[in-house]
């Protein structure tokens, strides 16, 4: 950046948006100017705390000459139409997964940042905390990799009227949970394969009070991996569980504990805290836009994980298996 600072602009009200607020309040290398959420009420008070303006429209915001940055934590459905705004204006862009909701959409996004000669940014903070790291430590004594499963279970009751939960905002459940398999692509390579079925529960169109939803990945590599995802009122017991079997040993992670067990021995794991990987991202990024250092991912990962995510979909919709070579996907 030839400027001092970055002039940012936020899109969202939530938790993530508050983390990426408190960072850029703290770092001289970025004035936080322009906040818009999805109520006036919500928009106000965190513009308040932070110093910043209140607008009434994320397309106002993205017309500041004053704004260099936009940052997106919003519901999943707009992400892209709103980055699609942003880097034709010029801005760089922060874009909470999933990039979009359209695999299509998305693989324009990417190849507009290019033209355009700006950063697109899509979050993956999976890939810098804990769990990741211990993973990519102790994959290489498992030997030959066969087998994973990846289960993220949570029941709630009752289950929260939120976007979240509604089927346009949050998107297929593995695409708006893209992270949970993105961490297995930049774990293990390229996808052959997929199988998927999804179940919902609800009561009226939009809004659902449960979902359940598994997946099968073939990898290129011969590795097969189940991923389980569900939440809301008719599941009753939580799961957090990352699993790796290879041909000497395994690596069991249940919440934040984990286990390396091999032949005649158990060894405990440590696993590093999740806390402050929001602000380490935005940090990242900042160090990016003024000294080039290099992110963690290229939005292209994150596109390919997305790919994977639509086969899922489709998989789950027509009960075929999908094969990722085939150029539709």
């Amino acid at each position: 950046m030839e400027k001092a600072s970055v002039g940012v602009g936020l899109i969202g009200t939530g938790y993530v948006a508050k983390l990426r607020a408190e960072t850029f309040l703290h770092d001289e290398r970025s004035h936080l100017l322009a906040i818009v959420g999805n109520t006036p009420e919500k928009t106000a008070s965190l513009a308040s705390n932070y110093q910043a303006e209140a607008m009434s429209s994320w397309q106002q915001l993205i017309e500041r000459d004053d704004i260099d940055l936009v940052v997106i934590c919003n519901v999943n459905r707009d992400h892209g139409a709103i980055a699609r705004k942003a880097l034709q204006a010029g801005k760089h862009v922060i874009v909470e997964y999933p990039l979009s909701l359209d695999v299509v959409e998305a693989e324009e996004l990417v190849a507009l940042a290019k033209a355009q000669n700006k950063l697109l940014h899509v979050e993956h903070i999976e890939l810098l905390g804990g769990l990741h790291l211990a993973l990519k430590q102790y994959l290489p004594q498992l030997g030959g990799l066969f087998y994973v499963r990846y289960s993220t279970i949570k029941p709630e009751h009752p289950a929260p009227r939120k976007w979240t939960f509604n089927h346009n905002l949050f998107g297929f459940p593995l695409m708006g949970a893209l992270s949970r398999l993105h961490r297995l692509t930049d774990l293990f390579g390229e996808v052959n394969l997929v199988n998927c079925h999804q179940r919902f529960w609800e009561i009226e169109t939009e809004y659902y009070q449960s979902c359940f939803c598994i997946s099968q990945l073939s990898f290129n590599s011969g590795l097969l991996a189940q991923v389980v995802y569900g939440k809301g009122e008719t599941l009753w017991q939580a799961e957090r569980k990352f699993e790796v079997h290879g041909e000497n040993g395994g690596l069991i992670f249940e919440g934040d504990k984990g286990v390396l067990i091999e032949k005649g021995k158990t060894t405990p794991i440590e696993v590093g805290t999740k806390r402050g990987l929001f602000a380490k991202d935005t940090n990242m990024v900042l160090d990016r836009l003024f000294n080039g250092t290099p992110l963690y991912l290229r939005p292209e990962a994150s596109l390919y994980s997305l790919k994977v995510a639509d086969a899922a979909r489709q998989a789950a919709e027509t009960g075929l298996t999908m094969y990722m070579g085939d150029k539709n996907l």
